[in-house]
């Protein structure tokens, strides 16, 4: 359909629907409500226009630049990866990293922009004397112990990193969550005490720094992370939940050093953090692996890598544990942006995983695996927090796709009769989608690469605290195109109508893409003076300014 044909129709439809309502509506006395639900057509609210909420964009006022959205291989891709039959993992791959769209216009994945690969330690060929209580966590090792590689390890994982990248994802990421099993003090690929050091054996970090380096080149990974979440203690004696180490902030520094200057000449970067919690960012250093921000970028500190070669100039670590209550996870939030802006206003902050995990406040929970709405909009919930508060730049899940009876994934797989079966997924499986995906979705598919998220204000909501249980608005423009996003999160039970000022819409009309209850990014498209809001809803709204 011709442009302006299709705005004029639209605006036909508009009149002809406000003027049809308009005695419904005119009908409302004390006790009777007008009928909305008879009086919304495209997106646009016509009982409910007095009672709109002006949403003010200020193209002019630039906040951090974006520069993507991901989420991981682990575990499961080694097995998922290669599945004998094809078009499921072409399925799987289609939902996390497609740009492509279905018949109706909605999009046919959420199009991540990053993918983050498991650097293995070599658990996997350990087997049960690995210490590591299943195989779903044991990682293979590309180098063998006499220091030789092996390039066709992980190939589960590899079948993904090459379906990300012929689907369009701008960057990949590989991850090490520990030396190599012969690196390491005790030959296992988990630290295996609750000391603060890491498991690696004397004289052996620049042979570590080689291995990563020599990892990242070969897969021409565009970003490696070389330890993660340090604070944490990794197993318990003899055995252990997954491969991982401690490691002291000056451990980091001195393995980043190391792995620099391998990586000169190439456009690979390093990028350090992943702490464990946020709070390890900007204090808790009585341990020596806390305050990273300043640890890592300020040029007074002794463990300061700012000016290290092919070193990324941003810090990373992981929301868990930090999203509830509303006021605290706020907070938390203030005071990363804040010591960012202390040390090194030009400093870029990453979240670089998180997962729904445990109790969280009595409302969510990692067991069972639920994937509702309600889960779904916790996700939004935490990443509106991450962007528009903390001023993330990038925003990475934990795991992309499991089998577990567990609420910490995007795509779930059960086993091909239907079952949540662990054991029973490793050859073939049926595959799940979630709310969890599809909420992520809104923010990832839309606000692209080197989009610049913009100030606004929410008629009468100035504290983000009232925002959180109201209504939550960010946006973000693509100043080279002229294109403008702006997500909405409205956690209520009942409808919300907003109206979009401060800058002009080309034909007063965007596409809108809602995910709640029924639907996944369902395309509309909606006058920007009369937007409805769904009741417990994501909405993504897309168009052109001037």
């Amino acid at each position: 359909m011709h442009y302006l044909f299709q705005q004029r129709i639209l605006s036909l439809l508009l009149i002809t629907t406000s003027a049809s309502c308009a005695v419904l509506c005119n009908k409302k006395n004390g006790s009777d409500p007008p009928p909305t639900n008879k009086c919304i057509y495209l997106g646009v609210d016509t009982c409910n226009q007095s009672n709109k909420t002006t949403i003010t964009l200020d193209v002019n006022s630039e906040q951090q630049t974006i520069h993507s959205f991901g989420a991981s291989d682990c575990w499961t891709t080694k097995f998922f990866g290669k599945w004998a039959d094809i078009q499921k993992r072409n399925q799987i791959a289609d939902l996390l990293f497609s740009m492509d769209t279905t018949a109706d216009g909605a999009p046919k994945g959420i199009g991540l922009s990053l993918w983050r690969f498991n650097i293995g330690g070599g658990s996997f060929e350990q087997g049960d004397t690995s210490g590591i209580t299943t195989d779903w966590r044991r990682e293979e090792c590309f180098m063998n112990a006499d220091g030789s590689y092996n390039w066709s390890k992980q190939s589960g994982q590899q079948w993904f990193l090459q379906a990300a990248k012929q689907r369009g994802v701008k960057y990949t990421l590989g991850f090490s969550l520990t030396p190599p099993v012969f690196m390491t003090q005790n030959g296992k690929a988990f630290n295996g005490t609750t000391g603060t050091t890491m498991n690696i054996q004397n004289g052996k970090m620049d042979a570590y720094a080689t291995y990563l380096a020599d990892v990242t080149k070969h897969f021409q990974f565009d970003y490696l992370s070389p330890v993660n979440e340090p604070q944490w203690s990794w197993g318990s004696g003899t055995s252990a939940s997954q491969e991982g180490t401690q490691a002291s902030n000056n451990e980091i520094a001195s393995l980043v050093k190391l792995i620099g200057p391998k990586l000169s000449g190439t456009p690979y970067k390093v990028v350090v953090g992943e702490a464990g919690q946020l709070n390890f960012l900007y204090t808790n250093n009585t341990d020596g692996r806390g305050d990273q921000i300043n640890q890592f970028f300020s040029s007074s500190s002794s463990n300061y890598i700012g000016n290290t070669t092919n070193v990324e100039h941003a810090i990373s670590g992981h929301s868990y544990f930090t999203t509830c209550p509303d006021d605290n996870m706020i907070s938390i939030r203030q005071q990363v942006a804040g010591k960012i802006n202390q040390v090194d206003p030009s400093l870029q902050y990453w979240q670089s995983e998180f997962g729904i995990l445990n109790n969280i406040c009595n409302t969510w929970n990692g067991s069972p695996r639920s994937t509702n709405i309600d889960y779904g909009l916790y996700v939004a919930r935490v990443l509106h927090h991450d962007l528009a508060i903390g001023n993330a730049a990038s925003w990475q899940w934990w795991l992309a796709v499991s089998p577990y009876n567990y609420s910490d994934a995007l795509v779930y797989i059960n086993d091909p009769a239907g079952n949540i079966n662990v054991d029973g997924c490793k050859q073939d499986g049926i595959i799940l989608d979630s709310k969890q995906l599809w909420c992520f979705g809104n923010y990832a598919r839309f606000i692209r690469p080197g989009m610049k998220r913009i100030a606004l204000t929410v008629q009468g909501i100035t504290d983000p605290v009232i925002a959180a249980s109201s209504l939550m608005v960010s946006a973000y423009k693509d100043e080279a195109n002229k294109k403008i996003v702006v997500v909405l999160i409205n956690p209520k039970t009942d409808d919300r109508t907003i109206q979009l000022s401060g800058l002009t819409i080309a034909g007063n009309v965007m596409n809108s893409y809602t995910t709640d209850g029924t639907y996944n990014l369902k395309k509309s498209v909606v006058s920007t003076d009369n937007v409805r809001i769904p009741a417990k809803s994501v909405v993504t709204l897309t168009g052109s300014y001037q």
